[in-house]
């Protein structure tokens, strides 16, 4: 990850063909250091330490000072000798000194323990004021709850084959979805494939917030809907499921697998097209319904991208906001007289959210906010007839989407 590639992209790649033990500690290591990183630093004072030891040593204190699985002298002796293959002998030292220093310095584990960028809290503090934004870290920090959409199998079918695997299993928030959580004989990991059902496309993997944006979406039966930013399919998958007629196109290409596998997997007839919406992939007009699912900063689910934290910058708001807004005016045209643009993001931003939107209306006034009422729950429409969910709020990732109907 830190040569650039995301925390998923790393995981995938460097995680297989290790054994499921270990697979699930390497997991744990490295997603608990990005969800800790600014709390670590703190305790480690890494201003004196040799760059190449940062990660090692964070590994080392993330293990002291929150697994109590691990013991204190393994974990030194692991990072010991990582810290000596990398920089030798006097940096297995250095860090052989200060991780058993801190196994014997409760002052480290007090103190701000919120793991964020500091500008990123103060934005937050600014918009939500001080305690909202304390709940919102907070919620950054934990690990995020398993929830399943059901798909080929019904929600109550589902239910009860995770119930006879062991597992325990809850409503999601707002009724979107089941919430799965380990309980007796459950598989340890609780890892999607080993989940009954799997193979059998009987779910996909999506928090109870994006299922709501498809309810929120509202198609309507029949509907031909160009799913713009598809990859890896899941609101392609709800959609489907709604009645309408999905197109499913990405313009990165590297995730079409990623795609086609989700939807061959759980029976959904959709063409995949490998389209970049800002090269104009279809006729004007073509669509009833369109959906952009917009790259954004995932400010909304950094409980399940602890990386994002860390790669977001005042600028990246700026750039993806830009992008956002060229996205937007090339659906626009794809979009029937009558028909429905929905624009989706997963940012709490205001800039990636209702100020996108604003200023998207002010360009295209042949389009107007058309939210359909009763389709989500009130608490989730904004004063302006957005959707909008908010993690400290409503327990599940953040999200943000407008449904726009363009004029006859």
């Amino acid at each position: 990850m830190r040569t650039g590639a995301t925390f998923g992209v790393a995981r995938d790649r460097v995680l297989v063909g290790l054994a499921d033990r270990d697979g699930r500690l390497a997991y744990e290591l490295a997603a608990g250091v990005l969800r800790r990183q600014a709390a670590l630093d703190r305790a480690l004072d890494l201003s004196r330490a040799d760059p190449r030891l940062h990660d090692i040593l964070r590994l080392g204190t993330y293990q002291l000072t929150a697994l109590a699985r691990v013991p204190a002298y393994a974990a030194v002796s692991t990072s010991v000798a990582l810290a000596r293959e990398t920089a030798g002998d006097a940096a297995a030292r250095y860090v052989n000194r200060t991780l058993r220093h801190l196994t014997h310095d409760q002052e480290a584990q007090k103190g701000e323990t919120h793991s964020h960028p500091a500008w990123l809290v103060a934005r937050w503090r600014a918009r939500f004021g001080a305690a909202e934004a304390a709940r919102l870290v907070a919620w950054n920090d934990t690990r995020p709850p398993l929830t399943l959409q059901a798909a080929r199998w019904d929600q109550a079918t589902l239910a009860t084959a995770l119930r006879a695997a062991g597992c325990g299993v809850e409503d999601a928030p707002f009724g979107a979805g089941l919430r799965v959580y380990k309980e007796g004989t459950a598989p340890r990991s609780l890892r999607a494939p080993e989940l009954p059902g799997f193979a059998a496309g009987a779910f996909i993997v999506q928090d109870a917030a994006h299922a709501l944006v498809c309810r929120f979406a509202s198609p309507g039966p029949g509907a031909l809907l160009y799913d713009a930013c598809a990859a890896p399919g899941g609101k392609a998958v709800l959609l489907a499921a709604a009645g309408a007629r999905v197109v499913a196109g990405d313009g990165r290409r590297e995730r079409l697998a990623r795609l086609t596998e989700t939807l061959a997997r759980t029976g959904v007839a959709a063409r995949v097209a490998a389209a970049d919406l800002g090269a104009a992939p279809f006729a004007a007009t073509t669509f009833d319904a369109v959906l952009v699912d917009a790259p954004c900063t995932a400010t909304g689910t950094m409980a399940r991208h602890p990386d994002a934290r860390w790669r977001i910058t005042p600028d990246t708001i700026t750039r993806a906001a830009a992008r956002q807004r060229r996205l937007l005016d090339a659906a626009a045209v794809l979009v029937r007289p009558g028909g429905t643009l929905t624009y989706a993001t997963c940012s709490l931003e205001p800039e990636e959210n209702g100020d996108q939107v604003n200023a998207f209306l002010e360009r295209h006034t042949e389009f107007r906010r058309a939210p359909v009422p009763g389709a989500v729950p009130p608490i989730l429409v904004t004063a302006a007839g957005d959707f909008e969910s908010l993690p400290q709020r409503d327990g599940v990732d953040g999200a943000f989407a407008a449904r726009l109907a363009r004029q006859r």
